[in-house]
């Protein structure tokens, strides 16, 4: 029998690999790997391949990689496709409405605003590097 592979953590690309780390680990509460922290003396900044794991339970959740470019996707017309995106959930419209508000503080981009909707309501977002990032309510 093969053996079974299992999720270490997503990676996302991102031309400003911290900036969309900073994004990520705010908006949900990650933290830096034990060395992939910004400088603290704001010297040189080493942010090639950066890890952001669960506090509570110190399992991996994403890394970012720096490229040196990125199409970003245009999304919701089909010349360059989603690719990848997150999806996250809240349990109340309130959540939601909060959620959003601090993804776009945060520096997220505002693609969509189904929040209307009464069956599933939810905004997607554009993370600092392009990638979509889903909030909806999750049925209860």
């Amino acid at each position: 029998m093969a053996a079974v592979p299992s999720i270490l953590h997503t990676v996302l690309d991102a031309t400003d690999a911290r900036a969309c780390a900073e994004f990520y680990r705010r908006l949900l509460g990650l933290a830096y790997r034990p060395g992939d922290e910004p400088p603290a003396d704001g010297g040189d900044d080493d942010d090639d391949w950066l890890v952001l794991r669960d506090p509570r339970t110190g399992a991996g959740a994403l890394a970012v990689q720096k490229v040196e470019r990125l199409a970003p996707t245009t999304w919701p017309d089909d010349d360059i496709p989603m690719q990848l995106h997150l999806d996250t959930t809240v349990t109340t419209i309130e959540e939601l409405r909060s959620a959003t508000d601090h993804a776009l503080e945060l520096g997220g981009r505002l693609l969509l605003d189904r929040s209307d909707d009464e069956d599933e309501p939810l905004f997607v977002i554009a993370d600092p590097a392009g990638h979509p990032l889903c909030i909806f309510v999750r049925d209860a």
